[in-house]
């Protein structure tokens, strides 16, 4: 166990928060810990048929490239987690699904950072706009299952939370 002896520097901004930490280690030794506070997230993997989904084109500024990525975005703190993956869906394709199943959570940056990422496995999806987040989303593309996972082999998906979602729902097809 490490105990946090005093924070050094703190850095809060809309989305998150940052903090540099002196902390005692379990054997005596100090050192410095960075955390970051985040709040949940939410990936979809939705599903156009048996053979097809939807992904998400987007430019990373931390990458300074355009990835393509499950729909995903956070949490905000007056909904529910249900709420969140239909919002984000439906702002980011504009779909909503009359069917949605979680799939799994995990930590993406367990070392640094409290945030969690709950994926789900959207199903009958609807059509209900042709309007999607310009901001963030360049382009929406159905491709089938099988390409997405090429593309993982290939390098060309990079994106851990689009890589563990498109394994685990691979699985659950089996």
């Amino acid at each position: 166990m490490e105990e946090k002896i005093q924070t050094l520097g703190v850095l809060k901004v809309p989305h998150f928060c940052v903090y540099l930490d002196e902390v005692r280690l379990r054997t005596g030794k100090v050192s410095k810990r960075l955390k970051i506070e985040h709040p949940k997230a939410v990936a979809i993997v939705p599903c156009i048929d048996e053979n097809h989904i939807l992904m998400v084109r987007q430019y990373r500024y931390a990458v300074q490239e355009e990835t393509l990525e499950v729909p995903a975005g956070k949490v905000d703190p007056v909904e529910s987690i249900e709420e969140a993956v239909s919002r984000e869906l439906f702002e980011e394709t504009g779909y909503k699904a009359n069917n949605i199943s979680k799939l799994i959570s995990y930590y993406p940056a367990i070392a640094y950072s409290n945030e969690v990422i709950e994926i789900f496995v959207a199903n009958e999806l609807e059509r209900v706009s042709s309007v999607q987040d310009t901001d963030e989303i360049s382009k929406i593309e159905i491709v089938t299952i099988s390409e997405a996972l090429e593309m993982i082999k290939d390098g060309m998906i990079k994106d851990g939370k689009t890589i563990i979602s498109l394994l685990f729902f691979r699985d659950l097809m089996k």
